[in-house]
């Protein structure tokens, strides 16, 4: 190319006459979080301030169908873990998909808990997607005592049974100072639930991971 030419093309705008190049490049840093827009109803209720809590949604049964409203509440005291992430495999006509499923619950130790369940080609999307459903599937631990009522709730209120799939799970009220006995799944699970003594028992396929916890939430 003569320089005569070479001149033109950076009248034009510069090598291959990308007068604008090829984008301009991210900067580096942390991302800044995007304000909350909510899309239902309830979402700009709970914005506007005319709901002061989760207890003013549960009784009337309405879905949170945006993880945002739970952060909105519980943001600060929200805790997230992993408890289990596999594989699972599809035989398909051609080959054998394999994806990940990841289990994941979110809590705050005070009466509140969720399990979530998801499936995706990696991990990392199975996990971010079983956290926004386990926020959505969020449900409130109703607790009581024994006897006598001093400080605060610690055991299920009465005798409570939950089924899931082939597994029936009974959750048994016990004296203060008992303790959660029980598998060491489902009594980390209670005790993230706020629940301190609790007699446990399971029957059916309580092998499964999914079955086992989806049964005594």
């Amino acid at each position: 190319m003569s320089p005569v030419q070479w001149q033109d093309l950076e009248a034009l705008g510069g090598r291959g006459c990308f007068r604008g190049g090829f984008g301009s490049v991210a900067p580096r840093g942390k991302v800044e979080d995007k304000e909350w827009i909510p899309v239902t109803k309830l979402g700009r209720l709970v914005k506007d301030m005319k709901i002061k809590s989760l207890e003013e949604i549960y009784p009337f049964s309405l879905p949170i169908k945006e993880s945002e409203i739970i952060d909105f509440f519980l943001g600060v005291s929200l805790k997230d873990e992993v408890l289990k992430s596999m594989p699972v495999q599809k035989q398909t006509h051609s080959v054998q998909r394999t994806r990940f499923k990841a289990f994941v619950t979110t809590r705050d130790y005070n009466g509140h808990v969720g399990l979530g369940v998801k499936c995706s080609k990696d991990v990392v999307t199975a996990i971010r997607g079983a956290i926004i459903l386990a926020k959505l599937s969020i449900v409130p631990v109703q607790r009581g005592y024994w006897g006598n009522k001093t400080g605060k709730p610690y055991m299920v209120p009465c005798r409570v049974t939950g089924r899931y799939g082939s597994v029936l799970v009974h959750l048994i009220p016990v004296l203060r100072g008992t303790g959660i006995v029980s598998a060491p799944v489902p009594k980390n699970l209670l005790m993230m639930a706020g629940i301190d003594d609790c007699y446990t028992s399971a029957l059916g396929l309580h092998c499964h991971p999914g079955q086992l916890r989806q049964g005594h939430l």
